[in-house]
């Protein structure tokens, strides 16, 4: 979405959750269920990617060392769907995918996940930290 579209999109759920590892289900079951309850037919992909950008924020996000919070927010606009997740911030790390990926390694799939399987995604700072988004469409 454009930021005029973002402007004038509906916003359907917010939830704020604890910086931690139990957040990224919950994450996964609220976005799932907002999506389902709208009439997406397929929402198991933004369910994958909402919990690889939850996981992603735990993990790297400065706010986790003050036992901080994140927030999920699901927007809709014209038969898209689009998923935000916003936490404290990195001073140390960008959201970035990989230009290769290790089949051996345990990480770095969750950005190429959400490059793969989404319509768009990026990220963008603001005054509180740092928001990374995709969409879907609304099939």
């Amino acid at each position: 979405m454009s930021a005029e579209a973002v402007r004038t999109a509906k916003l359907m759920g917010l939830v704020d959750l604890p910086m931690e590892t139990a957040s990224v289900p919950r994450a996964r079951r609220q976005v799932g269920a907002l999506l389902r309850a709208a009439g997406h037919m397929d929402a198991d992909d933004a369910e994958l990617l909402v919990g690889e950008l939850v996981a992603n924020a735990v993990k790297h996000a400065d706010s986790r060392r003050s036992s901080g919070v994140l927030t999920v927010a699901v927007f809709r606009r014209r038969g898209a769907f689009r998923v935000e997740v916003a936490d404290g911030g990195s001073t140390i790390s960008a959201p970035r995918v990989p230009a290769e990926l290790d089949a051996d390694s345990e990480g770095g799939r969750g950005l190429w996940l959400v490059r793969e399987l989404a319509a768009s995604w990026g990220w963008y700072e603001n005054v509180a930290g740092r928001v990374v988004w995709f969409e879907v469409t609304g099939r």
